[in-house]
């Protein structure tokens, strides 16, 4: 398993508690996925496509990290709670989520080069956690809410 550094290293530490990330987050069935990258990578867009297929709204662009024993739990900020920016359109509203444990991060500043990678982790407040690398291709999404879902075959 390849293992990757804190991919937040000026944001998170094992010591900070709460922390407040760049970055959109959906869950299903309780289990979260935090998408990170810069401004204009498709975080919200990506966020949406996820919402289309029924996951639901815990942040868009700024998601607050917190650990609970051995989970990292996720949510929004008040000002920002139940809102989701579709590009084009508007804020939208969603009916948002609260205090979900996260199992995945998706890092669309990077792209996947591989058919078949290798699995991925990042610490994300000193837990490792499965990372995905953006996929330029129709099914990522779905790709997404199965490996939620059911996990990935090593």
């Amino acid at each position: 398993m390849t293992q990757r550094e804190d991919l937040f290293p000026d944001r998170i530490g094992e010591a900070a508690g709460e922390s407040l990330l760049h970055g959109s987050c959906v869950s299903d069935d309780g289990r979260a996925v935090l998408i990170v990258g810069a401004s204009g990578r498709g975080k919200s867009g990506l966020a949406l496509q996820l919402m289309a297929y029924g996951a639901k709204l815990v942040s868009d662009d700024q998601t607050i990290v917190r650990r609970e024993g051995a989970h990292v739990m996720v949510s929004a900020p008040d000002t920002t709670r139940g809102l989701i920016e579709a590009r084009g359109i508007g804020i939208l509203q969603a009916e948002p989520v609260q205090n979900i444990s996260l199992h995945l991060v998706v890092d669309l500043d990077q792209t996947e080069r591989q058919r078949l990678p290798h699995p991925r982790q990042v610490q994300v407040l000193g837990k490792g956690l499965p990372l995905l690398l953006g996929v330029d291709a129709p099914h990522f999404a779905a790709a997404i809410l199965q490996f939620l879902r059911h996990g990935r075959h090593t």
